[in-house]
């Protein structure tokens, strides 16, 4: 996955093409998601964009026919299909800055959450406690570096995965007798989203905006 964020004054190419004065404060980047074909892909939406329900995002990804949120108190994902080219309104939800969600789509290719960095503060999301748990690593946790570091992060934590997309399944590094298994242990990066097993409930950094 690849990340960038630049003023928007280097992008020299794209304010050449626009022929207008870009304010050098402005700040914009992106994060870039790979998708696999006929796979169910974790993504999250780091950047300031205009997506408002799950269906705008599934309308930005070619091929996407469900997108889904993760229902932590419940331990199961809450989802938006579409079927014959609609999407069902009845089961449509609410999307916000840093949401971790998951799609599925027909057709592999990139997914880019691009545009303004989000104003402080930076999303924050509610723990469950003795549940599985998703996240994004906020774009201000840079020194996050490693899953375990993520986990060190959160009071309770024995657990941080990453789904593979590719193979299907979660990859994961837990902690026993309070190590975390350096043979699973695996880097993250702002905007990654996890999964996280905590046994104190709480928020991480703070408050999650609700959905």
């Amino acid at each position: 996955m690849k990340k960038l964020i630049l003023p928007l004054l280097l992008l020299v190419a794209f304010g050449m093409l626009a022929a207008v004065e870009s304010d050098p404060s402005e700040v914009v980047g992106y994060v870039k998601y790979d998708l696999y074909a006929a796979k169910n892909n974790n993504i999250a939406l780091p950047m300031v964009q205009t997506y408002a329900m799950a269906s705008d995002v599934g309308n930005a990804i070619p091929g996407a026919t469900a997108v889904r949120w993760w229902d932590a108190s419940a331990s199961l994902w809450r989802s938006v299909t579409k079927v014959l080219g609609n999407w069902n309104p009845t089961t449509n939800f609410a999307v916000e800055n840093g949401d971790p969600l998951q799609v599925y789509t027909t057709t592999a290719g990139p997914f880019y959450s691009i545009g303004d960095l989000p104003a402080s503060p930076l999303p924050t999301y509610v723990l469950v406690a003795a549940k599985n748990n998703m996240i994004m690593v906020p774009l201000d946790k840079s020194a996050l570096v490693m899953a375990s570091d993520v986990g060190n992060s959160i009071p309770g934590c024995t657990a941080v995965r990453w789904w593979d997309a590719s193979a299907s399944l979660w990859r994961s590094v837990t902690k026993v007798l309070g190590n975390w298994n350096p043979t699973t242990n695996f880097a993250t990066e702002i905007g990654d989203p996890l999964q996280v097993y905590t046994t104190t409930a709480g928020t991480w950094p703070g408050a999650k905006l609700s959905k």
